[in-house]
């Protein structure tokens, strides 16, 4: 059962006072689901979008577990853009600018389109953590960095809009997993190691990001013996770079695989990384 009001399923009469009591139990002020009931966070949503007496909009890293990003908990705090200037434990309340254009419907409710989902949160998370969400709304949704461009330009003067500029920049959709944007960030920013071409189709095969030109390429995740076999056969040489590596690890091998299949005529002809 969705969440209702209480107030106004009393005054419909949908609800007496000892029903509401003895039957439902309170999420918010005034908004109330079954007793028994185990919330999701769709649940949560569109109850602290009652709460706010319709007027609120479901957004930031709510909005991204709603589209899908797997990772955000469902008992994280839900966030809304709305008027609202208290809010209850639980609930964040951004009072900010929106467009028509910037919102859709889902399920009754309204929440921020995938381009205004990751504009916000490119302006309010950390930079790296905000890139994993791009990422992974990007690879969700079939959002292009282009759109969140074409939204930035809306909010010149915005509160963390310079911040956004940067995520924005360095967002990937063909990044496959958290774990992949971080490899790919951390091989952007290390020096000596050109920026990585990333989703590389080999036959039926995908390699995360590597160098074509090289034929090196990086793991992200332990493949299977006749895959690595295939990619050996056909000239590929693999770096492994998975969670229980570091960051040093992972640099330093791909930087010594990567400059040992270059001809050393030709490094000086490399373009760099070394960027944010």
């Amino acid at each position: 059962m969705d969440p209702i009001i209480g107030s106004e399923a009393l005054a419909s009469g949908a609800l007496t006072r000892g029903e509401l009591r003895w039957r439902f139990t309170a999420l918010y002020p005034n908004v109330y689901v079954p007793k028994g009931t185990t919330p999701s966070l769709s649940t949560y949503a569109t109850a602290a979008w009652l709460w706010s007496g319709r007027r609120g909009i479901i957004a930031g890293r709510t909005a991204a577990a709603l589209y899908g990003v797997p990772w955000i908990a469902s008992t994280g705090p839900i966030e809304l853009i709305a008027p609202n200037s208290k809010h209850p434990e639980g609930v964040i309340v951004r009072n900010e600018r929106i467009a028509v254009d910037e919102i859709r419907i889902i399920d009754g409710a309204p929440i921020t389109t995938p381009e205004r989902t990751s504009l916000d949160l490119a302006r309010h998370l950390e930079l790296d953590t905000s890139v994993e969400h791009l990422d992974a709304l990007a690879a969700i949704t079939g959002l292009c960095k282009d759109d969140v461009w074409h939204l930035e330009e809306r909010y010149p003067a915005a509160r963390g809009i310079i911040a956004a500029r940067q995520a924005i920049a360095l967002m990937d959709a063909g990044s496959g997993s958290r774990w992949e944007t971080r490899v790919r960030l951390m091989l952007r920013r290390a020096s000596g190691i050109p920026v990585p071409r990333i989703g590389i189709r080999i036959s039926d095969l995908t390699i995360a990001m590597g160098w074509p030109r090289w034929k090196v390429g990086i793991d992200c995740r332990e493949r299977p013996a006749d895959e690595r076999d295939f990619l050996e056969r056909i000239g590929w040489t693999m770096v492994l770079a998975v969670p229980r590596h570091s960051r040093e690890s992972i640099v330093a091998r791909a930087r010594s695989t990567l400059w040992a299949r270059v001809d050393v005529s030709a490094r000086s002809a490399v373009p760099r990384s070394g960027t944010r």
